[in-house]
């Protein structure tokens, strides 16, 4: 008799089958996500609406109706009169900027601590993590009492620095969470290829992190593009104020005209949206690719 035990084999089947949906279960769920995307496109709808509607409508019993009468002058005076124009194009150059910069000077420093070993690379990042921490409201009077005696003030840079800056802390905490994952013997490849650090990093380290820069730049569009602090008090004069400030200089001290306002907040709010629908692919393959290891 052998003292060897006899081992018994189970074929485990493979093969999954999803669990079937009672029909009654799939109809609520429906129904749930309908109510729940009409209660999120309800505040555009009104928004449109409302930009296209005299006080009288606004104030009157027509408040989340159709318009009775389509006021698109509303648009042109927005455009003209309020100089919604020239602070559209002035977002546009800050946000752009801002976007560019923190962008590229996280691209570098997450390299610089992920990738080259030095000795103070964790303390380096430790630093950079502490503006994660720091309100941008708290930070308003130095800020401000630099700017003004470096003669700083009134400025696409008065706006594009501090915005900048800011943005610095996530950017480099999303590139860390990507960068860390690239293996490190694409680096060892390249330099027995001949390839230096700039080298790698545009040839090699860049092309591999394409899924971040969608979501860092729709998290730098967003601070740069709706604040208003320091846009309010570091801007004085017409010629560079933004979006948001040239909205609540639209308000008038007895009376205001609502529509134009409205118009002026659609004009603001749809590019975000249509920034948010082209590069929502982006930001799910960037969780995905931040998810999954290897």
């Amino acid at each position: 008799m052998s003292d060897k035990k006899k081992t018994k084999t189970v074929d485990f089947d493979t093969t999954y089958a999803p669990k079937k949906t009672n029909p009654a279960v799939k109809v609520i769920i429906t129904i749930i996500l309908i109510i729940w995307t009409v209660i999120n496109l309800f505040p555009i709808y009104f928004m449109f609406t409302f930009s296209l509607k005299s006080n009288k409508e606004i104030f009157g019993t027509n408040i989340a109706g159709l318009p009775q009468e389509w006021l698109w002058s509303n648009y042109s005076r927005a455009m003209g009169t309020g100089n919604m124009g020239l602070y559209f194009l002035n977002s546009i150059i800050v946000t752009g900027a801002s976007i560019i910069i923190s962008l590229v000077a996280a691209m570098m420093a997450t390299y610089a601590i992920t990738r080259i070993k030095w000795r103070g690379s964790k303390l380096t990042n430790a630093f950079f993590m502490l503006g994660l921490t720091i309100p941008i409201q708290a930070s308003i009077v130095p800020v401000y009492v630099v700017l003004s005696r470096l003669h700083w003030l009134n400025k696409y840079s008065t706006l594009i620095v501090p915005y900048s800056a800011f943005a610095l802390s996530m950017a480099i905490l999303i590139c860390t969470g990507f960068m860390v994952e690239i293996p490190f013997d694409l680096d060892e490849a390249a330099r027995i290829d001949g390839c230096g650090l700039w080298r790698t990093f545009f040839e090699i380290i860049i092309p591999l992190m394409k899924p971040a820069y969608a979501t860092i730049g729709i998290y730098s569009f967003l601070q740069c593009w709706n604040e208003f602090m320091f846009a309010n008090v570091f801007i004085s004069d017409s010629a560079h104020r933004t979006m948001p400030v040239g909205i609540q200089q639209l308000s008038g001290s007895y009376t205001t005209d609502w529509g134009p306002i409205g118009a002026a907040l659609v004009i603001a709010t749809f590019p975000t949206l249509l920034i948010y629908v082209i590069l929502c692919r982006r930001i799910q393959e960037s969780f995905i690719a931040g998810a999954v290891k290897g």
